[in-house]
C-alpha cells in the first residue's frame, strides 16, 4: 500500500523578514534548514522507502528534498524538479514586505489576494530573469524555464490557476506512481501543497482556501492500493514522542 509524503520547504530568507516570496528564488535561512533536517528526522520511524521523489525547481525545495532524503539516507532516490510545483506568483506583491503592502492596499484587500480561491493579485510589471531587493540580486525566470512555453510562465497566479498547473504533474507523475505501490516524496510550497490537498481530498473551493501548510512539517497520506485514502498524519515531534 503506497504512501505520499507532502512537506512545505523549511523557512526561506523571505519567509524570515516577512516578504512576499512566490517564484522569487530564495534560499533557505538557517532556521528552514534546521526545520529541513528535522523533517527528515520525524520520517524515520516511519518504514517508509521512497521510489520517486518530486520537488518545485525553486532552491528553498531543493535545499530541502535534499536534507529530508540525506537524514532518512536515501539520496539515491530519483528527484523529478519541475515548474509545476512552483509557489504561486504573487503579482504585484512579489518581493514586497507584507505589512507595507497592508499599509498600502489595506489589510482586508491583501488577505483576499493571499488566500482567495479565484481572486487574482495585479499582474507584475513582466517577467525578468532576475530581481533586486533591497540591494541584493535574486534568481527569477532565468534560464531553468527555457523549455517552458512562454505564455505558461505567470505576472499573477491564486489557488485556483497554480492547482490547475499542479494537476498534470500530479496525474501523470505523483498519481502514477502511487498507482505502481511506490511511497512517493513530495516537497513544494504553501499554495502548490494546497492545491495538492484539493486534488488528493476533494476539497471544495471554499474549504482549501482554509488549509494551513506549517514550514518543513510532514504530511502522510496512506492509501489502499485503489488509492483511497487509509489515513492521514501530520507528523510533529510531538506526535512522535
Amino acid at each position: 500500500m503506497p504512501t505520499l509524503v507532502l512537506i512545505r520547504h523549511g523557512q526561506s530568507e523571505w519567509n524570515q523578514s516577512n516578504r512576499f516570496n512566490g517564484w522569487i528564488d530564495t534560499q533557505l535561512s538557517e532556521t528552514g534548514k534546521e526545520q529541513a533536517r528535522k523533517a527528515g528526522c520525524l520520517l524515520q520511524d516511519q518504514g517508509l522507502q521512497f521510489s520517486s521523489a518530486y520537488s518545485s525547481v525553486l532552491s528553498r525545495t531543493i535545499m530541502t528534498i535534499n536534507r529530508v532524503l540525506e537524514e532518512l539516507g536515501q539520496s539515491f532516490v530519483p528527484q523529478r524538479k519541475s515548474w509545476r510545483l512552483n509557489e504561486r506568483h504573487y503579482g504585484i506583491l512579489q518581493g514586497e514586505d507584507k505589512d507595507e503592502m497592508r499599509q498600502k492596499y489595506g489589510r482586508d484587500q491583501v488577505q483576499t489576494w493571499r488566500r482567495s480561491y479565484s481572486v487574482l493579485p495585479p499582474d507584475a510589471e513582466g517577467i525578468h530573469p532576475e530581481v533586486t531587493i533591497d540591494g541584493q540580486t535574486y534568481p527569477a525566470f532565468d534560464h531553468r524555464y527555457a523549455k517552458v512555453p512562454y505564455g505558461l510562465l505567470p505576472k499573477s497566479e491564486n489557488i485556483q490557476t497554480t492547482e490547475n498547473r499542479v494537476r498534470p504533474i500530479f496525474e501523470n507523475g505523483i498519481l502514477t506512481d502511487l498507482k505502481q505501490g511506490k511511497d512517493v516524496l513530495v516537497v513544494a510550497h504553501g499554495t502548490s501543497i494546497r492545491a495538492l490537498t484539493k486534488l488528493i481530498e476533494g476539497l471544495t473551493a471554499e474549504e482549501v482556501t482554509k488549509v494551513e501548510i506549517p514550514n518543513g512539517q510532514p504530511i502522510l497520506y496512506d492509501f489502499s492500493d485503489d488509492l483511497q485514502i487509509r489515513q492521514k498524519t501530520v507528523l510533529t515531534e510531538e506526535s512522535v514522542r
